[in-house]
Protein backbone atom coordinates (compact mmCIF):
# COMPACT_ATOMS: atom_id res chain seq x y z
CA UNK A 1 0.00 0.00 0.00
CA UNK A 2 3.09 2.17 0.94
CA UNK A 3 3.84 1.77 -3.00
CA UNK A 4 0.62 2.53 -4.58
CA UNK A 5 0.28 5.69 -2.35
CA UNK A 6 3.80 7.06 -3.41
CA UNK A 7 2.97 6.53 -7.00
CA UNK A 8 -0.14 8.38 -6.34
CA UNK A 9 1.49 11.80 -4.58
CA UNK A 10 4.06 11.44 -7.46
CA UNK A 11 1.85 11.69 -10.24
CA UNK A 12 -0.83 13.78 -8.43
CA UNK A 13 -3.43 11.54 -8.77
CA UNK A 14 -6.59 12.32 -6.57
CA UNK A 15 -7.10 10.18 -3.37
CA UNK A 16 -10.62 10.13 -1.16
CA UNK A 17 -11.22 13.25 -2.88
CA UNK A 18 -8.03 15.21 -1.75
CA UNK A 19 -5.43 15.75 -4.23
CA UNK A 20 -1.76 14.30 -3.14
CA UNK A 21 0.27 16.27 -3.80
CA UNK A 22 0.08 20.07 -2.95
CA UNK A 23 0.83 22.18 -6.11
CA UNK A 24 -1.25 24.93 -7.46
CA UNK A 25 -3.83 23.96 -10.11
CA UNK A 26 -6.61 26.81 -11.48
CA UNK A 27 -7.10 30.14 -11.74
CA UNK A 28 -7.63 32.51 -9.66
CA UNK A 29 -10.89 34.50 -9.10
CA UNK A 30 -9.10 38.04 -9.99
CA UNK A 31 -7.94 36.04 -13.36
CA UNK A 32 -11.56 34.76 -14.13
CA UNK A 33 -12.82 38.57 -13.84
CA UNK A 34 -9.61 39.91 -15.95
CA UNK A 35 -10.62 37.74 -18.77
CA UNK A 36 -13.94 38.42 -18.94
CA UNK A 37 -13.47 42.14 -18.83
CA UNK A 38 -11.32 42.03 -21.80
CA UNK A 39 -13.75 39.92 -23.65
CA UNK A 40 -16.03 42.03 -22.80
CA UNK A 41 -13.93 45.19 -24.50
CA UNK A 42 -13.66 43.46 -27.43
CA UNK A 43 -16.99 42.50 -27.61
CA UNK A 44 -17.96 46.16 -27.69
CA UNK A 45 -15.84 46.74 -30.19
CA UNK A 46 -16.47 44.40 -32.49
CA UNK A 47 -19.97 44.10 -32.56
CA UNK A 48 -20.98 47.14 -34.33
CA UNK A 49 -18.50 46.61 -37.12
CA UNK A 50 -20.99 43.34 -37.87
CA UNK A 51 -23.35 45.18 -40.77
CA UNK A 52 -27.38 44.05 -39.43
CA UNK A 53 -28.85 45.15 -43.12
CA UNK A 54 -31.60 43.92 -44.11
CA UNK A 55 -30.80 40.75 -45.99
CA UNK A 56 -31.11 38.83 -49.22
CA UNK A 57 -33.81 36.62 -48.70
CA UNK A 58 -35.92 39.69 -46.84
CA UNK A 59 -35.39 41.95 -49.76
CA UNK A 60 -36.90 38.97 -51.89
CA UNK A 61 -40.27 38.57 -49.51
CA UNK A 62 -40.31 42.35 -49.81
CA UNK A 63 -40.49 42.18 -53.76
CA UNK A 64 -42.99 39.15 -54.02
CA UNK A 65 -45.50 40.55 -51.59
CA UNK A 66 -45.02 44.22 -53.73
CA UNK A 67 -45.65 41.54 -56.66
CA UNK A 68 -48.64 40.05 -55.01
CA UNK A 69 -49.98 43.35 -54.54
CA UNK A 70 -49.88 44.44 -57.98
CA UNK A 71 -51.57 41.29 -59.07
CA UNK A 72 -54.64 41.31 -56.87
CA UNK A 73 -54.86 44.91 -58.00
CA UNK A 74 -55.25 43.68 -61.37
CA UNK A 75 -57.12 40.99 -60.60
CA UNK A 76 -59.98 43.27 -59.09
CA UNK A 77 -59.64 45.49 -61.60
CA UNK A 78 -60.85 42.62 -64.08
CA UNK A 79 -63.59 41.28 -61.23
CA UNK A 80 -64.66 44.70 -60.75
CA UNK A 81 -64.89 45.82 -64.27
CA UNK A 82 -63.10 48.82 -63.52
CA UNK A 83 -59.78 50.72 -64.09
CA UNK A 84 -57.47 50.85 -60.66
CA UNK A 85 -53.76 51.85 -59.57
CA UNK A 86 -51.33 51.07 -57.44
CA UNK A 87 -49.37 54.32 -55.77
CA UNK A 88 -46.00 54.07 -55.92
CA UNK A 89 -43.96 56.23 -53.16
CA UNK A 90 -40.30 55.76 -53.11
CA UNK A 91 -39.88 58.61 -50.54
CA UNK A 92 -42.13 56.93 -47.79
CA UNK A 93 -40.71 53.50 -49.06
CA UNK A 94 -44.62 52.15 -49.56
CA UNK A 95 -46.44 50.66 -52.21
CA UNK A 96 -50.48 51.37 -51.82
CA UNK A 97 -52.90 48.96 -52.87
CA UNK A 98 -55.78 51.19 -54.47
CA UNK A 99 -58.37 48.47 -53.63
CA UNK A 100 -58.00 47.17 -50.50
CA UNK A 101 -55.50 50.31 -49.33
CA UNK A 102 -53.09 47.49 -48.10
CA UNK A 103 -49.19 48.93 -47.60
CA UNK A 104 -45.96 47.36 -48.17
CA UNK A 105 -43.26 49.50 -46.29
CA UNK A 106 -39.94 48.20 -47.01
CA UNK A 107 -37.07 49.34 -44.53
CA UNK A 108 -34.62 52.13 -44.58
CA UNK A 109 -31.96 50.51 -46.01
CA UNK A 110 -33.58 48.87 -48.63
CA UNK A 111 -33.78 51.48 -51.88
CA UNK A 112 -37.14 51.55 -53.15
CA UNK A 113 -36.89 53.09 -57.17
CA UNK A 114 -40.23 53.48 -59.80
CA UNK A 115 -39.58 53.28 -63.49
CA UNK A 116 -43.18 54.45 -64.47
CA UNK A 117 -44.99 55.28 -67.67
CA UNK A 118 -45.31 59.22 -67.96
CA UNK A 119 -48.67 59.14 -69.77
CA UNK A 120 -50.72 56.17 -69.18
CA UNK A 121 -54.32 55.83 -71.12
CA UNK A 122 -54.32 59.19 -72.39
CA UNK A 123 -53.89 60.65 -68.82
CA UNK A 124 -50.90 61.22 -66.51
CA UNK A 125 -49.97 58.90 -64.43
CA UNK A 126 -48.05 59.96 -61.60
CA UNK A 127 -45.98 57.51 -59.52
CA UNK A 128 -48.85 54.60 -60.23
CA UNK A 129 -49.25 51.70 -61.97
CA UNK A 130 -52.99 51.42 -63.25
CA UNK A 131 -54.52 48.57 -64.51
CA UNK A 132 -57.48 47.98 -66.37
CA UNK A 133 -60.69 46.29 -66.86
CA UNK A 134 -58.89 44.21 -69.65
CA UNK A 135 -56.25 42.86 -67.45
CA UNK A 136 -53.72 45.56 -69.07
CA UNK A 137 -51.84 47.83 -67.05
CA UNK A 138 -49.43 51.15 -67.26
CA UNK A 139 -46.47 49.41 -66.68
CA UNK A 140 -43.30 49.90 -64.73
CA UNK A 141 -40.65 48.30 -63.50
CA UNK A 142 -39.82 48.59 -58.77
CA UNK A 143 -36.35 47.72 -57.74
CA UNK A 144 -35.80 47.13 -54.71
CA UNK A 145 -31.82 47.16 -53.91
CA UNK A 146 -29.23 47.38 -51.01
CA UNK A 147 -25.60 47.75 -51.58
CA UNK A 148 -26.49 46.97 -55.07
CA UNK A 149 -28.20 43.53 -55.30
CA UNK A 150 -31.84 43.01 -54.74
CA UNK A 151 -34.74 42.42 -57.22
CA UNK A 152 -37.09 44.00 -59.66
CA UNK A 153 -40.74 43.75 -59.69
CA UNK A 154 -41.72 44.07 -63.36
CA UNK A 155 -45.38 44.72 -64.47
CA UNK A 156 -45.89 44.39 -68.29
CA UNK A 157 -47.55 46.79 -69.94
CA UNK A 158 -49.60 44.37 -72.99
CA UNK A 159 -50.21 41.56 -70.17
CA UNK A 160 -50.42 43.83 -66.49
CA UNK A 161 -48.84 40.43 -65.43
CA UNK A 162 -45.77 41.12 -62.51
CA UNK A 163 -43.06 38.97 -61.95
CA UNK A 164 -39.84 39.18 -59.40
CA UNK A 165 -36.25 39.11 -61.46
CA UNK A 166 -32.89 38.82 -59.11
CA UNK A 167 -30.58 42.24 -60.25
CA UNK A 168 -26.73 41.73 -59.80
CA UNK A 169 -27.00 38.32 -58.21
CA UNK A 170 -23.66 36.98 -56.78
Amino acid sequence: MLRRTRFLQQTGIHFAGKRLVDDEAGFTLIEIVCIVAILSIIAAILLPAIPRGTPRARIEAYALEAASLLKADRSAAMRRGIATATVIDPATRSLRSGVTGRIVRVPNDVMLDATLAARCNGSTAGNTIGFFASGMSCGGTIALTRQGVGYQVRVNWLTGGAEVVPVNAP
